[in-house]
């Protein structure tokens, strides 16, 4: 597969900016750099695409505003920060963007919004709707509700999680290096992202919490649901035209052959899981290997409390997690169950409504 097919042919795009690429010194937000982001954005929605942009900068905005020597140093007085800046960051993108006669609206996000369905379910309506209306959905997490991004992933988890639920054709983590390196050269294409290639991806940023890793990450949870990401520098002269005309910027990460659909996408990475279900070394081949349901004659123990429905671990006799899925029953009743053939179920629970305790059309491989 090559970036022509990967890259340059994507209608619904996912682009992610971070902190390091939108502020400037002490940590202030660039507005002249967002200008230049939102006239390539601007190019991209004329030129027929569908683009959602992530964006971290309320903090940076907010250092401006309230005119602080530099990043507060403790959550406290960050989030405040973040509480002043995000209305700023968004005067700013209304600004530029309104340049363009583009219009823009502000979608904010915790984790815990991904975890329930029906929140997750509205989310990608929402950002549906907007594209109907021709307006560009700006998303951030809301940094006074929730630390994760502050400390950790600099949005590029919720980049991730977005580009899944409205099935992306592809990612642009835009930030402040050329890309992925190894030993101090661009990494033009990743085929896999494995532990490897996490290790030698170094730690966090400076002006954000994300870094290389972070973003591998992220880039792992969009390629295994099939499509593509590319790791570029957001300050590289009309990066995202280039690159959607396929010239050879960043770092490329391959996606899956196989596309999972979107429930499939929000079992294996958006949903929370509420317990696990140890199971035997034959029941970790048959799920593995060869796509099979899980039985309850494979559980050897179930750990947590949970009704049916939930989402649940499913884990092999070494500890590993080797798949999610949707649980039809709940943890008493398969403890109740474990280890039994579905024939059996009726005289221990008084009923059987179904044979697998976990259908494969319900999991994701992990």
């Amino acid at each position: 597969m090559t970036r022509d097919n990967l890259v340059a042919r994507a209608r619904r795009i996912v682009v992610k900016v971070g902190t390091a690429a939108l502020t400037a010194a002490a940590g202030r937000l660039d507005a002249a750099f967002v200008g230049r982001l939102s006239a390539q954005i601007a190019g991209l929605l004329r030129a027929g695409a569908d683009v959602t942009l992530v964006s971290s900068g309320a903090i940076g905005a907010g250092i401006a505003e309230l005119d602080l020597p530099g990043r507060p140093k403790n959550l406290p007085l960050l989030q405040a920060t973040a509480a002043v800046g995000q209305g700023q960051l968004m005067r700013t993108f209304h600004d530029a963007f309104g340049g363009f006669g583009v219009k823009v609206a502000q979608i904010l996000l915790t984790r815990d919004d991904f975890h329930e369905r029906t929140r997750y379910l509205n989310i990608r309506n929402t950002i549906a709707a907007l594209a109907d209306c021709h307006a560009l959905p700006i998303i951030n997490e809301n940094d006074t509700v929730s630390v994760d991004e502050i400390r950790f992933g600099d949005n590029d988890l919720i980049a991730a999680l977005v580009a899944n639920m409205i099935d992306a054709d592809l990612l642009v983590l835009l930030t402040d290096v050329d890309g992925f390196l190894r030993a101090g050269t661009v990494v033009s294409r990743l085929d896999a992202i494995d532990e490897a290639v996490l290790g030698g991806a170094g730690g966090a940023g400076v002006a954000g919490m994300g870094g290389m890793r972070s973003k591998l990450q992220a880039a792992g949870m969009v390629t295994g649901a099939g499509a593509a990401v590319v790791i570029a520098n957001a300050r590289a002269d009309d990066c995202l035209p280039r690159l959607l005309a396929g010239e050879e910027l960043g770092t490329l990460c391959v996606p899956a052959r196989r596309r999972m659909n979107a429930r499939r996408r929000w079992i294996g990475h958006a949903a929370r899981t509420s317990g696990k279900l140890h199971v035997d070394a034959g029941a970790a081949r048959a799920v593995r290997e060869q796509g099979k349901s899980l039985l309850a004659s494979g559980i050897t123990g179930v750990s947590g409390r949970f009704a049916k429905g939930a989402t649940v671990a499913i884990v092999d006799p070494a500890g590993r997690q080797i798949a999610r899925g949707l649980a039809n029953y709940s943890a008493d009743q398969i403890d109740r169950i474990r280890g039994l053939r579905s024939s059996q179920f009726a005289k221990v629970l008084g009923e059987k409504p179904y044979d697998e305790v976990v259908h494969r059309n319900n999991m994701t491989l992990s």
